[in-house]
């Protein structure tokens, strides 16, 4: 077996390390000690998050997506393979070097999706985006840290707390969806949608393209009411 080649190492605004290695053609994005965050052949889960949320704003004309968190680009390209040609895609990643890791190192997994012109890629906190806007998004897609049980950014509970996804509803237009990425399933999380004016739908999906491997949430809330 191929030995990991350690390509390059940046540093999150939290102060976590994170490493990208490389083993033939597979990826890896690591915390500093071991723990994998997403990996190139494990993206099918990453992928439903986007194709469920896109099914929900079939008929949307020119919808505005606000997808959270760059990574390895799956949600991303499995957006632009569903979203119409005149929708408008915003990716924000808070990790600058995450960003040029894509462009360089990962250049054959990302292809031409950076350059489509329905992308918008900005450099900062999701949650600051959500939290400026008002009525600006038709959907929101979240696959930030491990979801609302979060690894590495205590800040994350401001994007899954209440307050958080109250904020996310004001963003959202009428109709629109919240969709959330997580690496496991919570009951307690999925009550929260809820009482914060969401009509929720939790899935369960393979973190493998073919079915196989970890068990991953997807939860898809639409934004019920005014």
């Amino acid at each position: 077996m191929q030995p990991w080649i350690h390509l390059a190492t940046a540093t999150a605004p939290q102060g976590d390390t994170l490493r990208l290695l490389r083993r033939g053609d597979e990826f890896s994005i690591r915390l500093e000690g071991g723990n994998e965050l997403m990996n190139s052949r494990l993206g099918g889960s990453e992928e439903a998050l986007a194709t469920y949320a896109l099914e929900l704003l079939a008929g949307h004309a020119a919808p505005c997506v606000l997808i959270g968190g760059l990574g390895m680009g799956f949600t991303l390209r499995a957006a632009l393979s569903v979203a119409p040609p005149d929708a408008r895609l915003i990716v924000s990643e808070i990790v600058p070097d995450l960003i040029d890791w894509a462009s360089q190192h990962m250049a054959e997994v990302f292809g031409e999706c950076l350059g489509d012109p329905r992308v918008e890629i900005r450099t900062g906190d999701v949650g600051a985006e959500i939290s400026g806007s008002r009525g600006a998004f038709d959907a929101i897609l979240l696959d930030v840290d491990n979801g609302p049980d979060g690894l590495t950014r205590a800040d994350n509970d401001a994007l899954y707390g209440r307050a958080g996804l109250l904020s996310a509803r004001r963003a959202l237009t009428s109709g629109g969806v919240l969709a959330i990425w997580s690496a496991t399933h919570d009951p307690t999380f999925t009550k929260r949608l809820s009482e914060s004016g969401f009509g929720v739908n939790a899935r369960t999906v393979r973190a493998s393209r073919a079915k196989r491997g970890s068990r991953h949430t997807i939860w898809t809330a639409v934004r019920s009411g005014i």
